[in-house]
């Protein structure tokens, strides 16, 4: 099987997993617990991001030091939920809301980085949270489902 079509199947049971569950810290534990560091689920997309990335489907965009892609749009692998990934590195990125929520989960690539100020593998932000998304301590990929692919950049 392919890197593309193995990283559709780990979003898609990623996505099943999550189901309708409220977007809270509840899940965000359930989450770390299920497909945490050390997880197969976590080790397996962290291989297929740099896969990706090696064969142009993923991170094929940069702007601003941030390099990005939405492999997986709404309505496909990931039932109502779009997937995107970005790789930071001690960056501070462009504001917005999470119109409908977040659910993201990082990926270490050196340094001992931190999201927004979490080291967490899983995050979870609740609809109308807002941020300045910020890798610290180092560098990271994060891969993060949007439900509707709703997100709203501000410019501040």
């Amino acid at each position: 099987m392919d890197a593309r079509t193995e990283f559709g199947q780990l979003v898609h049971q990623v996505a099943f997993f999550v189901g309708d569950r409220d977007l809270d810290a509840a899940l965000a534990a359930d989450l770390n617990d299920a497909f945490g560091y050390g997880s197969e689920m976590h080790d397996s997309l962290g291989r297929l991001i740099h896969a990706g990335e090696s064969e142009g489907w993923l991170l094929a965009r940069e702007v601003g030091g941030i390099k990005f892609g939405r492999p997986v749009k709404p309505g496909r692998e990931a039932g109502h939920f779009s997937v995107d990934v970005v790789h930071m590195a001690d960056i501070r990125g462009p504001h917005h809301i999470h119109v409908s929520g977040e659910i993201g989960v990082m990926f270490p690539l050196e340094g001992a980085p931190a999201f927004d100020g979490g080291r967490d593998a899983w995050y979870v932000y609740p609809p109308a949270s807002d941020h300045h998304p910020t890798v610290s301590g180092g560098a990271a990929h994060i891969l993060y489902f949007l439900p509707d692919g709703a997100i709203e950049f501000t410019g501040r």
